[in-house]
């Protein structure tokens, strides 16, 4: 069976008010009707495994999905991630990094990856999802969606994505300042 080339990996306990956030954006990307996800797979747990390294073979690119404590994700934040050798810890949660490098050692790769990180206000168990983590939410739907049309193969844009409008881009033959060139 062939795999979807794109993954979308969210983590977050629906119990414990913002940590929903992860699994509360896979329900929205379903949902949202600006996108067909056919070539995209979206998975959600409590919180990354060793196993899943399993679910990164095979995959073009992946989205790891996490909600993020208050004053570290302006909001939602999307970044560009690596593997990176850790420590196995006494539970059974991994970093996203830590995921890449046992699929890497794994399959001798693993795909290119960012993170997703919604900044949260409140954690606690049987509360809902704060007002401010809504709002995050939002921005953080936006994100995914451009990083999805971004991934694909038909996608005209980079393939990185970024909360930050890239500016139109002068007439042919326009002179360009040197502080807003593009490379090439």
């Amino acid at each position: 069976m062939r795999r979807a080339a794109l993954l979308v990996l969210a983590v977050g306990n629906p119990s414990r008010g913002d940590d929903a956030l992860g699994p509360l954006l896979l329900e929205r990307l379903q949902q949202s009707s600006r996108l067909t996800l056919g070539d995209v797979e979206l998975l959600t747990d409590f919180q990354l495994q060793i196993e899943h390294a399993l679910d990164l073979e095979g995959r073009q690119a992946v989205l790891f999905v996490d909600a993020a404590r208050p004053g570290t994700a302006c909001g939602a934040t999307l970044t560009p991630i690596h593997a990176a050798p850790c420590t196995l810890p006494a539970s059974h949660a991994l970093s996203p990094q830590a995921v890449l490098q046992v699929a890497t050692q794994l399959a001798g790769r693993a795909p290119p990856a960012w993170q997703l990180a919604i900044e949260g206000a409140q954690f606690a168990l049987g509360e809902g999802l704060s007002p401010v983590a809504e709002h995050h939410l939002t921005l953080a739907l936006a994100l995914a969606q451009q990083w999805l049309q971004s991934q694909r193969p038909s996608a005209a844009t980079p393939r990185c994505v970024s909360a930050t409008p890239v500016p139109a881009q002068p007439p042919a033959g326009a002179a360009i300042p040197p502080a807003t060139r593009q490379p090439r």
